[in-house]
């Protein structure tokens, strides 16, 4: 019977890869199919040796800290990007790199590399990931091109030392028992070769390997596309009184563009000279969303109504809606349409497809498929969502940053930080204080923190840990590795470590990278012995391949953690992953023997 449970655990893995490949299925639902039928296995058909396997060991990766530690993070990024604390780093680093979008990417990511090194791979990414998606907005450039690449890079320079990773220390540990002792740069030769070498493909092969998903598409187009055409009023103390053209032009409004002031009745139309904005002028723009949401977070968008900007709090939202036909605001100005009033919104913009004269916006009369740019409460958009004369397009609701908190995010986000590389408290205490500190200082509102818990993530975590707890207990990992030594008896010492390179490289990307180390350590310090080599060469061969969790998701934490913001599936980490793998194999084929004299 024991024989059964092994090969039914093998069925059930290949069914499910096979599921995840396909993408017939949502990731939810395959996860969870996994789930079941592991269930129902060991359940039904009771195992009976190595003390069984009961359900609650099953489920236990859903109490896993590496998961926690993930979904905790990922509150903790979301506070970041939410309050905008990542922004001003991103601009002395993006400006360090010119205009070149190419070079921006590349030198985000070597600096995360070479963090990397010295520091746990998790932080370094959660550090970048905003960094990343910052710089996709202000480039206008996929940030799907970007967040792999980032988490294949700090796994990269995470071999190149011996802290660079959890998996070098468990191999260096169980080593050290045997007798063996693993310097702090014992690896970083052979270690800097590879990440040499993947770098070259992951600067160079995978942008053109990774697409760019109609769901990102979507989002970049709303947030660079259209141009809504605003009414700002220079209230006491609003940040523009004082601006003054130059050259026809004002410096200091950031992406808004005047095209008309309204001053005591007097209008001012471009190009200005010797204009300085003062108190109770109405400043016509044309602006992108983008750069009215950026208005709104630095307390510059006065609105139509004189609504005041601090009521832009954390649960405040700008959003898109059309006027449909037989709304009672068409044919309506805009200062008579009474949306602000009847919906408890604030009007920023409005936008058409035909052209709009230079007039003051408050006397635009709204046409049926106006967009109006709106902003609001989540409870004014539940209430607005009932109304048949607005249609709000629920896929353009965001956030409006909380950047007078900016610096709150930031000290918890450092707190995090610090504490994990000093190893003053594990990772997963902090990471889950520090999402709890987010939602309890305002960074965050709950909604927004339940957004940020990506289920994805969590179902399949859960639903792997339960595949490879069942390979390990019904003894199918042992006989992989046992049937690959046996294969290569007889070989050379420089093909039987390739061979075992590849195939810890192989296992990594469905067992954890942890439980890999640990599983092959002994298996090379037996081979090593058996063929009569120095063990140096297969246990850094264990390093290096149980860190080439390219090809899956579930092969690295940080895998996971991209997965969510970079709107990856499944398929593109075997498409892009998998060639990554296979560059690390023959490199350290060619490296590894040269190194270690074989």
């Amino acid at each position: 019977m024991a024989d059964f449970h092994l090969w039914a655990t093998y069925a059930i893995i290949l069914a499910t890869v096979a599921a995840y490949v396909s993408e017939r299925f949502t990731l939810e639902i395959v996860a969870l199919g996994s789930l079941v039928a592991f269930l129902a296995l060991f359940a039904f058909i009771p195992y009976e040796a190595s003390g069984g396997l009961p359900p609650e060991e099953l489920l236990s990766g859903f109490a896993n800290p590496a998961l926690a530690t993930v979904l905790a993070l990922l509150i903790v990024g979301q506070g970041l990007f939410a309050t905008d604390a990542l922004d001003k780093p991103a601009r002395i680093l993006a400006k360090s790199a010119g205009s070149s979008s190419t070079r921006t990417i590349i030198i985000t990511l070597i600096t995360a590399a070479m963090l990397s090194a010295i520091l746990n791979n998790t932080p370094v990414v959660v550090i970048f990931i905003p960094v990343l998606i910052v710089f996709a907005a202000q480039r206008n450039f996929p940030v799907s091109k970007a967040l792999m690449p980032l988490s294949f890079m700090t796994i990269l320079g995470g071999m190149t030392t011996l802290i660079g990773s959890s998996t070098n220390l468990l191999v260096a540990g169980v080593a050290g028992k045997a007798g063996l002792t693993i310097g702090f740069f014992d690896i970083t030769m052979p270690g800097l070769l590879l990440a040499a070498a993947g770098a070259l493909y992951v600067f160079f092969v995978m942008p053109r390997i990774l697409r760019d998903s109609s769901s990102e598409k979507t989002f970049r187009q709303m947030q660079s596309g259209t141009q809504f055409i605003g009414e700002i009023r220079i209230v006491p103390g609003h940040p523009f009184i004082g601006k003054e053209s130059k050259a026809g032009l004002f410096q200091g409004l950031g992406d808004l563009t005047p095209r008309l002031i309204v001053r005591r009745g007097m209008s001012f139309h471009p190009p200005f000279e010797n204009v300085v904005l003062s108190e109770g002028d109405r400043l016509m723009v044309t602006a992108t969303r983008r750069a009215f949401t950026q208005a709104l977070s630095h307390g510059a968008a006065g609105h139509i109504a004189e609504a005041e900007t601090a009521t832009v709090g954390p649960d405040y939202h700008i959003a898109e809606a059309v006027i449909p036909p037989g709304s009672r605001h068409a044919g309506r100005t805009i200062r008579n349409a009474g949306i602000e009033t009847e919906h408890s919104v604030h009007m920023l913009g409005v936008q058409r497809k035909s052209r709009m004269g230079r007039t003051p916006v408050s006397d635009i009369r709204l046409e049926p498929g106006d967009t109006i740019l709106v902003g609001g409460t989540d409870r004014a958009f539940e209430d607005l969502r009932e109304s048949h004369d607005l249609l709000v397009l629920e896929w353009s609701a965001e956030p409006v940053p909380q950047r007078r908190k900016a610096w709150i995010a930031f000290v918890i986000f450092a707190g995090i930080v610090i504490t994990a590389a000093l190893d003053i408290a594990p990772i997963v205490a902090t990471a889950v204080a520090g999402a709890f500190a987010m939602i309890a200082t305002g960074c965050l509102t709950l909604a927004q923190a339940g957004r940020a818990f990506d289920r994805q993530i969590f179902l399949l975590v859960g639903s792997a840990i339960a595949a490879a707890t069942a390979l390990e207990r019904t003894g199918g990992a042992q006989l992989i590795a046992d049937g690959a030594v046996a294969a290569l008896q007889g070989q050379s010492p420089a093909i039987i470590l390739s061979g075992y390179f590849a195939v810890v490289a192989i296992l990594t990307n469905f067992l954890s990278n942890n439980a890999t180390a640990v599983l092959f350590t002994p298996i090379a310090l037996g081979i090593s012995s058996a063929i009569g080599v120095p063990p140096e060469a297969f246990i850094a061969a264990t390093i290096f391949a149980a860190n080439c969790s390219f090809a899956t998701p579930i092969g690295y934490q940080t895998n996971l953690m991209v997965m969510g913001p970079g709107h990856y599936s499944f398929r593109d980490f075997i498409k892009a992953g998998m060639p990554l793998v296979a560059i690390i194999w023959l490199t350290f084929s060619f490296v590894g023997p040269w190194y270690y004299g074989l």
